[in-house]
C-alpha cells in the first residue's frame, strides 16, 4: 500500500448525514439504552436513559467521557467503542482518534465493545448502528472530543496537586509535564481526573500536530486473530449453557401440520424439542442439547410435516421473467429527462442486465446465547444493532427493556446480515430460550446456526433486472438515457421507511445511478413483492448500480472509439474532483496506458462514488479458454483523511475480493418452487484466496473529515473486470456472474 504525497490535498468535505427526520430518536435512545449499566474510571456516568448534565449547553450520553475511557493505576487507557468489530478494525482506529487527542502512549491503549447504553448510539443517526460505512465518519469528531476532554480532565487534575495554572501544563504520550520538567503519569491522576468537571468545549488539534492518525498503524486485534486466541460470539461459554439447533420451514413463512420428534427425544444428550414461531409469520422446531453434535442429530431426526399451501413460492426463473416484463414498462420516476432524442438519434445501445440473490455468508455463522429466567435476560452475540435487538428481545420475553442486558461479542464478518431490523435470528433465539423454559429447562441455551443454516435461512441482497435505451452522437454524448430497475425493496416495512422510501421508491436501490456524470437520464423503478427475504448486502445498491453505469459508458467510449479514462474525466466536466483524483491516482500508479500488457490482456476502468467515498480500479485481465481471469488490481482511493491507511489498504483488499466475487460462476442464491436451492460453499461461490490478483492501494492525501471505506471498495471492481473482458470479446458481459465468454 502506498500513501501518494504528490497530489494536493481536496478541500471539498461532504457532511456527515444529518439525524433523519422522523426517526424516534428520543425513545429508541431510553428504550434500547436503559438496561446498560458500567463503571468508568472517569467521572460518574448517567446510567439512566437520556440523562445529561443540566444546562441549556449539557452534554449528552456520547459526548461524555466517562462512558467511553478507563485509566488504570498501570496507565493503560482502554477505549469503549461504539460499533460493532466484524473485520473492519473499527477496535483500532476510534481507540486511534481518542488517543490522538488524548495524547495516549499508543502502546498502552486497548479497546473493547460498548453495549445497548444510549452513550454507544450513532451520534448522526441517535440509534445504535454499525452499517453504512459510518462508523469513523460519523464518530470522527465525537472521539476526538472525548480524548480532548479526558485530557482535559487530566490537566485539571494535575494543575490542583502542582497548585499552578493548567495553562502551565502540556501533555505528551500519557503524562503531564509541568514547570521544570516534573511529570505525572495519566494512571496517577485518573483518579482525582474523575472528580474534575467535564469541559463543555474543547480546542482540537490541527491536523499538522497529528502523531497518530493518518500513520499506518497495526490493528488491536490482530494477535489475537493471528494467533486463534481470539474469541467470536460463536465461542461464548456461560456456565450450564445449553445448545439449541433449529428446523427452520422449507418455505420462507411456512407452518407446521405436524410433529414427530420421537426419534429426536431419544438422541442422548438432547434435553427438549420445542415448537417456536419463525421468522415471516412462519413456524419452526428447536431441539435444546448438551451440545451442538446431539442437537443437529436430534434435528436430523425429527419427522416435520409442513404446510406451504398459505404462502407464495418464489422461482428464479419465473421471477426473471416477470422482472424482465416489467422492465420494459415505466414505474414510479426517480429522474425525468427529456427522451425525445431516442427516436432520431444516430447511435443507440440497448441492454438488459441482471442480477440474482446473494446471500451474504460471513465465516462465522449466525449465533446468539440467551441467559433468561422469566423476569430478566443476558444476550450475548455479535449485533450490528444492539439497541434495536435489546427492544426486539423485550417484546419478544415480555419483559421491560430495563431488564434485557446486551454483551456486545466480536463478530466474524456480516455484511449486514447482522444489522437486521426485523432481528430475526435475535427473536429466534429469545423464542428457543423462552419456550426452553416453559419445557422446564432451567439453563442459558445457544441457538447456533450452521453454514447450511445460514445460506438458505433468508436475507439476501434482492435480484435485480435493469434495462437501458441510451442515444449517442458520434462523439460520445449522451443525448438521452432511459433506465428502468425491478428489484424489491429492502427497506419497506423497516424503521428507514419512513425517510429512506420516498414516491414509492426505494432510495438504497438507486443509489450510485447517474452521478458522478451530467447525464439526460429517465430513471424509473418497480418493486415487486416476493416472498423472499431482503436486506442490504455490502455496498448495498451501488453493486449493481456501479455495474451497469461503469459498462455502459465504457461501450459507449468503446463505440465511439475514446479512451475510456478520457471520456469518463469529459464526462465528469470538472465538477467533480475527488472522483478525477482517484481515477488518475489509479491511472498513474498502474501504468496504464504507457506500459505494454502481456500478449491476451486488457485494461479495465472503472470509477464510483459510494458511502461518500471514492474509489477508481484500474485492472488487467485475460479470457482464458472461455473463462475471464483478473490478474492484477490498482486502487485509487479518496475517503477524505485515512485514519488508519493500513486499515483503508485492507478494506479495500476484501472489499475487491468480495466483488470479484460476484463475478465468479456459482456466485448466485436461486430458488425453486420457493426453496434455496444452495447450502454450502460447495454450491454457493464465493472468492478464495486462490482468486486473488495482485493489487496496491493508492490513497488520495486529504486533511477534510473522514468518509467510509467498509463498502465503497466493492462497486467499481466488478464493471473494472467486465470492461477488460469487452475490450478482448468486444462484449460486455451482461449479467453477473459471469458465463463463458
Amino acid at each position: 500500500m502506498h500513501f501518494d504525497p504528490t497530489l494536493p490535498p481536496q478541500l471539498l468535505h461532504r457532511l456527515a448525514p444529518q439525524a433523519a427526520e422522523g426517526l424516534p430518536r428520543r425513545t429508541f435512545l431510553k428504550l434500547a439504552g436503559a438496561a446498560a449499566g458500567t463503571g468508568f474510571a472517569l467521572g460518574a456516568f448517567p446510567l439512566a436513559a437520556g440523562a445529561q448534565q443540566d444546562g441549556p449547553a449539557a452534554l449528552k450520553p456520547h459526548q461524555q467521557p466517562s462512558a467511553f475511557v478507563r485509566i488504570a493505576p498501570d496507565g493503560i487507557v482502554t477505549v469503549t467503542v461504539n460499533r460493532l468489530e466484524f473485520g473492519q478494525g473499527v477496535l483500532t482506529g476510534l481507540p486511534l482518534i481518542l488517543a490522538e487527542e488524548l495524547d495516549a502512549d499508543w502502546s498502552r491503549v486497548r479497546s473493547v465493545h460498548g453495549d445497548a447504553n444510549p452513550a454507544y448510539a450513532d451520534p448522526a443517526f441517535g440509534m445504535h448502528l454499525t452499517g453504512g460505512s459510518n462508523s469513523i465518519k460519523n464518530s470522527y469528531t465525537q472521539y476526538r472530543e472525548l480524548g480532548a476532554r479526558t485530557r482535559a480532565m487530566l490537566l485539571a487534575a494535575a494543575a490542583d496537586q502542582w497548585k499552578v495554572d493548567a495553562s502551565a501544563l502540556r501533555t505528551e504520550n500519557g503524562f503531564v509535564v509541568g514547570p521544570g520538567g516534573r511529570k505525572l503519569a495519566y494512571g496517577e491522576l485518573a483518579g482525582a481526573a474523575m472528580k474534575q468537571p467535564v469541559p463543555q468545549a474543547v480546542t482540537l488539534k490541527d491536523p499538522k500536530q497529528f502523531r497518530l492518525i493518518g500513520k499506518p498503524t497495526g490493528r488491536l486485534d490482530a494477535r489475537a486473530k493471528s494467533s486463534g486466541q481470539q474469541a467470536f460470539g460463536i465461542d461464548v461459554r456461560v456456565p450450564g449453557m445449553l445448545t439449541a439447533v433449529v428446523a427452520r420451514p422449507p418455505v420462507f413463512g411456512a407452518k407446521l401440520r405436524a410433529v414427530d420428534d420421537s426419534a429426536a427425544k431419544q438422541v442422548r444428550g438432547v434435553r427438549a424439542v420445542v415448537r417456536i414461531p419463525a421468522d415471516r409469520g412462519g413456524e419452526a422446531v428447536a431441539v435444546v442439547a448438551d451440545g451442538y453434535w446431539p442437537a443437529k442429530q436430534g434435528r436430523d431426526a425429527l419427522k416435520l410435516d409442513w404446510d406451504t399451501s398459505g404462502v407464495a413460492k418464489a422461482d428464479s426463473e419465473q421471477l426473471l421473467a416477470q422482472y424482465r416484463e416489467l422492465a420494459r414498462k415505466p414505474g414510479a420516476k426517480k429522474f425525468d429527462a427529456d427522451m425525445g432524442p431516442l427516436a432520431s438519434a444516430p447511435h443507440k445501445i440497448s441492454a438488459e442486465f441482471t442480477f440474482p440473490y446473494l446471500a451474504h455468508a460471513p465465516m462465522e455463522p449466525l449465533n446468539c446465547t440467551v441467559a433468561f429466567d422469566g423476569s430478566r435476560a443476558e444476550l450475548w452475540m455479535g449485533t450490528q444493532m444492539p439497541g434495536l435487538d435489546a427492544l426486539a428481545a423485550s417484546r419478544t420475553l415480555g419483559v421491560p427493556p430495563t431488564a434485557i442486558k446486551v454483551n456486545t461479542q466480536m463478530a466474524g464478518g456480516g455484511f449486514g446480515r447482522r444489522a437486521i431490523p426485523s432481528s430475526d435470528y435475535v427473536v429466534e433465539a429469545c423464542n428457543v430460550a423462552k419456550a426452553a423454559r416453559g419445557a422446564g429447562v432451567d439453563a442459558p441455551v445457544r441457538t447456533l446456526w450452521s453454514r447450511e443454516d445460514d445460506v438458505k435461512g433468508g436475507y439476501y441482497r434482492p435480484m435485480h433486472v435493469h434495462r437501458a435505451e441510451i442515444a449517442h452522437d458520434a462523439q460520445g454524448n449522451i443525448l438521452a438515457w432511459d433506465h428502468v430497475i425491478v428489484g424489491q425493496s429492502i427497506l419497506k416495512g423497516s424503521p428507514f421507511e419512513a425517510f429512506m422510501v420516498k414516491d414509492g421508491i426505494d432510495a438504497t436501490m438507486v443509489e450510485g445511478m447517474k452521478e458522478p456524470y451530467a447525464l439526460p437520464m429517465r430513471l424509473s423503478v418497480h418493486h415487486p413483492e416476493v416472498n423472499v427475504p431482503v436486506l442490504w448486502w455490502r455496498s448495498v445498491g451501488s453493486t449493481h448500480t456501479a455495474y451497469v453505469m461503469e459498462t455502459l459508458l465504457d461501450e459507449v467510449a468503446r463505440a465511439t472509439q475514446q479512451d475510456p479514462v478520457a471520456y469518463r474525466l469529459r464526462l465528469m466536466g470538472g465538477k467533480h474532483p475527488r472522483h478525477q483524483a482517484a481515477l488518475q491516482l489509479a491511472v498513474d500508479r498502474s501504468g496504464y496506458g504507457k506500459r505494454q500488457l502481456p500478449a491476451g490482456r486488457a485494461w479495465g476502468v472503472a470509477v464510483h462514488e459510494s458511502f461518500e467515498s471514492v474509489v477508481a480500479y484500474v485492472v488487467e485481465a485475460s479470457v482464458e479458454n472461455g473463462t475471464p481471469k483478473l490478474h492484477a488490481v490498482t486502487a485509487g482511493v479518496h475517503c477524505n483523511l485515512a485514519v488508519n491507511p493500513l486499515s483503508v489498504e485492507a478494506q479495500v483488499q476484501g472489499a475487491a475480493l468480495m466483488g470479484l466475487g460476484m463475478c465468479l460462476p456459482g456466485a448466485a442464491i436461486t430458488l425453486k418452487d420457493g426453496v434455496v436451492q444452495q447450502s454450502n460453499f460447495g454450491d454457493y461461490t464465493v472468492a478464495r484466496i486462490t482468486d486473488m490478483p495482485k493489487i496496491a492501494v493508492h490513497i488520495v492525501p486529504s486533511a477534510e473529515p473522514p468518509t467510509g471505506m467498509g463498502e465503497p471498495g466493492l462497486p467499481a471492481l466488478a464493471p473494472a473486470f467486465a470492461n477488460a473482458i469487452a475490450r478482448i470479446t468486444g462484449k460486455t458481459p451482461r449479467a453477473l456472474p459471469f458465463v463463458s465468454v
